[in-house]
């Protein structure tokens, strides 16, 4: 199946199943991430993920570490996949949120991702039954470098939206996946950042002419001063004042 049937059939899936726009947003935001770290080269390094630039995804965040051939196991994940699972999934296998038949599609994405390099994206729908609400769920697989050089690191997301989670633990099966190559770009080119002007410390009032030529200031002429006349001793008196008396004691 092309690009373009992959495309057809994810948004077919999205517009039968609900998209709140969380998903979207979320999935959106992490590849925008991946994106900017890497400026138009394959894949970025792992080394380079910033906490802080992911703030608005942590929750739904996670990092994988290759293992075995379309297996990848959890270093680090935020705290929503734990509460799908009810328990902690760090070092667990990605397939441990699938059902035995999501598992396979899954892996295939999985391993897309690490040998293409890749970038994946899967709707996913969650296994239901009592005490477990309908669930939808949108997830992102993104390639990145280990210290090493070699891409067998995944940064990613899984974002889950219905009635609630229920009882755990929830697993998912996959109802569409698209599977993209990584293209080589152009780096982007960082903006030069503006001057900071005075108005961004509340000085625009205080400096009314800022970003105005000065108005030229009127030179006001000097009259010349007549030298003062030298003073001329008159009486021995005045004479005698102008003299200092050094002593050699």
């Amino acid at each position: 199946m092309d690009n373009m049937d992959h495309d057809h059939d994810m948004k077919d899936q999205l517009a039968r199943l609900g998209d709140t726009g969380v998903g979207r947003r979320v999935v959106s935001q992490m590849r925008a991430y991946w994106e900017g770290l890497r400026q138009g080269r394959d894949v970025p390094a792992r080394a380079e993920i910033d906490p802080r630039g992911l703030q608005n995804t942590l929750e739904y965040a996670f990092i994988l570490e290759r293992v075995a051939p379309g297996m990848g196991r959890f270093r680090l994940a935020g705290m929503h996949l734990n509460d799908l699972m009810g328990m902690e999934v760090r070092g667990m296998p990605l397939t441990a949120l699938f059902t035995p038949e999501g598992r396979k599609r899954v892996a295939d994405a999985t391993e897309a991702v690490f040998s293409g390099p890749s970038i994946a994206e899967l709707v996913l729908t969650a296994e239901a039954g009592i005490g477990k609400p309908p669930m939808t769920a949108r997830m992102i697989l993104l390639p990145m470098k280990s210290d090493m050089g070699d891409v067998t690191r995944i940064l990613g997301c899984l974002v889950a939206e219905g009635q609630g989670i229920g009882r755990t633990p929830r697993r998912f099966l996959v109802e569409a996946s698209h599977v993209e190559p990584v293209k080589v770009g152009v780096p982007t080119p960082a903006k030069t950042p503006a001057p900071v002007r005075p108005e961004a410390f509340g000085l625009g009032e205080r400096l009314p002419h800022f970003g105005k030529p000065a108005a030229p200031v009127a030179q006001v002429p000097r009259v010349a001063q007549p030298p003062k006349p030298a003073f001329t001793a008159r009486t021995p008196e005045e004479r005698r004042a102008m003299f200092r008396v050094v002593s050699n004691d």
